[in-house]
C-alpha cells in the first residue's frame, strides 16, 4: 500500500531529522564518553559507551531499512529473506573475528615453541639439493 506523495515526503522528512539527530547523540556521546568535552564530568567506561553506539547504529539502520528500502510496507516472508542472510552475515563476521583473536593470542605461545625447537635441533653442516647431492657452505 503506498502513501499519497505529501504523506511519503513527510515520512521521509521526519525519518531523515530522527537519523540526523541519532547521530548527533551518538557524536556526542562519544566525544563524552572519551572526556573530550565537559570538562571529562561524562566519561563513561569504554563498554558502556561501545553500547549505546552498537544500539543507536542497530536501530538507525532499521529505519533506513525500513523506510527508505520499503522493508516495512513488504509482506513479512520478503522481509525475512532479506533479514535472515544479513543476521547469519553478521554471526559469521562476529565468529571470524573471535576466532582471528584466539590465533593471535596463541601466536606468542606457538614463536616461543618455534625458538625452542630450533635452538635444541640438529644443524647440518651442508644443504641437500633435490637430486641429494650435499654442497658444503
Amino acid at each position: 500500500m503506498g502513501h499519497s506523495y505529501e504523506k511519503s515526503k513527510k515520512i521521509a522528512l521526519q525519518t531523515i531529522i530522527l537519523l540526523g539527530v541519532i547521530t548527533i547523540v551518538e557524536v556526542l556521546i562519544a566525544l563524552a564518553g572519551k572526556g573530550h568535552i565537559f570538562g571529562g564530568a561524562l566519561r563513561m567506561p569504554w563498554y558502556i559507551m561501545n553500547l549505546l553506539m552498537i544500539v543507536l547504529s542497530v536501530y538507525k539502520a532499521y529505519k533506513i531499512v525500513y523506510e527508505f528500502m520499503h522493508m516495512g510496507y513488504e509482506v513479512r516472508g520478503l522481509a525475512l529473506s532479506v533479514l535472515l542472510p544479513t543476521l547469519l552475515l553478521v554471526w559469521g563476521v562476529i565468529a571470524f573475528l573471535q576466532e582471528g583473536s584466539a590465533w593471535k593470542g596463541r601466536r606468542d605461545n606457538i614463536t616461543e615453541r618455534n625458538s625452542i625447537e630450533t635452538e635444541n635441533s640438529y644443524k647440518p653442516e651442508g644443504m641437500l639439493l633435490r637430486n641429494d647431492t650435499k654442497v658444503l657452505e
